[in-house]
């Protein structure tokens, strides 16, 4: 067992207080939209049918976006399924800009899905393409990522993962631990560790491959790889006190992590390989939760060297270190965007007793508060960007939620069994 002192040290560094679709594991429900949505019709496909309708995913993938506003079937004028049936009056009429029509057909234990997108108002094709695979839903997220990326210009993140640690109450009144790993829109959950004891901060390695995370077996904390496929695990740190914080680098070829074998919790980064550690912080305050910035060069972490929790940059090899927050009594948990131009954190205000996601424009030093629910926290942002995905509570129970960018969209993603924590979201999947 986990020794008190080694435990509360833990829990210092923690700092925070602890329309709908809805498929096996997970209900998706939008709890605020986008006023300025853009209408789109996704025309149900034609062709063999998979378990689930592909239309019917693309649709629901675009509208958990945000940003777009999918046309209800029962009100479409015609259903085309070939390029010659689509009569753009019949959508203009309607109020559509755009239009989706597609195929699938079964090829041995593969769905093959070929899929047009149109210009309403100009009347004309953007985009035709094919995909195919055992996993069909695979297949309409990569469609949806495909029609993402042409109406706004960015990559979309529909065909990605995510990462969240559920706990529940077993027999003898013991807590079981289990880290799970499911598509962005919640469906398909595996599990990648069940164990007795807890499980914290998992990190996607850069490749979607592996994870890294903090597990209590063994009798004290300690810092894991486990390739999330094959199921292999490696214990890379095994220190005495404190080992957390895991955080891949851009490249995949360093952790950077939170260690007191020196008596003081700092930020080390170790090379994966090697296993070498390589000290970054040297201070008698707190240092915890790094995150890495694009170049590879500094991370971002949360220290209370100033007296309360707050978000500092640190140069990897110098260790030279700056404070990036100053507003609000309590800042936390970084997350750093694709482009390295904002971080998302946890705020607490001055005078306000709730924790909240906020992002800080690093630039400009303007912090903008995405959510306001009571309880916000472990806030991962999409690797495009466009939405965050965090914990909060909901009827004194953990839940997944997430929020767009601008804070315009809100979702929140239940799960049916226990308390959902740490969700990480992962790299695009190339």
């Amino acid at each position: 067992m986990i020794g008190r002192h080694i435990k509360a040290v833990f829990a210092a560094l923690l700092f925070v207080c602890v329309g709908q679709t809805a498929w096996a594991g997970l209900t998706i429900e939008i709890t605020q939209g986008n006023d300025s949505a853009v209408p789109i019709a996704v025309v149900p496909f034609g062709g063999d049918t998979p378990p689930h309708d592909v239309a019917e995913i693309i649709g629901a993938d675009l509208k958990r976006s945000g940003l777009f506003e999918p046309f209800a079937p029962g009100n479409m004028l015609s259903l085309p399924q070939k390029k010659e049936d689509v009569v753009y009056s019949d959508w203009r009429k309607s109020g559509v800009d755009y239009l989706v029509i597609g195929n699938v057909k079964k090829e041995g234990s593969q769905y093959k899905a070929t899929f047009v997108l149109y210009d309403v108002i100009k009347q004309k094709q953007m985009l035709e393409h094919s995909y195919a695979s055992s996993n069909h839903r695979k297949v309409a997220h990569r469609i949806s990522d495909d029609i993402y990326e042409k109406l706004t210009g960015k990559p979309g993140a529909f065909d990605t993962k995510i990462l969240y640690v559920t706990s529940t109450r077993a027999a003898a009144n013991k807590i079981r631990y289990k880290l799970n790993y499911a598509d962005s829109d919640g469906f398909g959950a595996k599990t990648i560790l069940n164990s007795s004891e807890p499980i914290l901060s998992p990190s996607w390695s850069p490749d979607a491959k592996k994870v890294a995370y903090v597990n209590f077996s063994k009798g004290r904390p300690g810092i894991y790889i486990q390739d999330i496929y094959q199921g292999k695990r490696q214990r890379m740190t095994a220190f005495k006190g404190l080992n957390s914080a895991p955080a891949w680098s851009p490249d995949g070829r360093k952790l950077a992590m939170v260690l007191s074998k020196g008596g003081n919790p700092d930020i080390y980064v170790m090379d994966v390989a090697t296993r070498k550690l390589n000290q970054v912080t040297r201070h008698f305050a707190i240092d915890t939760e790094p995150s890495w910035m694009p170049d590879g060069q500094h991370l971002v972490f949360t220290s209370n060297r100033g007296g309360a929790p707050q978000i500092y940059q640190a140069n990897v090899q110098t260790g030279a270190a700056k404070r990036l927050t100053f507003e609000g009594k309590y800042n936390a948990r970084a997350r750093v965007f694709p482009d390295g131009k904002s971080i998302a954190m946890v705020h607490k205000g001055e005078g306000i007793a709730q924790f909240n996601i906020a992002v800080l424009e690093l630039d400009s030093g303007r912090l903008r508060l995405l959510t306001s629910t009571p309880l916000d926290e472990s806030p991962s942002v999409a690797p495009n960007g466009s939405m965050l995905i965090y914990a909060t509570q909901q009827r004194g129970r953990g839940v997944l939620a997430a929020v767009s960018a601008d804070g315009a969209v809100k979702l929140t993603l239940p799960s049916s069994e226990g308390d959902v924590r740490e969700p990480a979201w992962s790299p695009i999947n190339k």
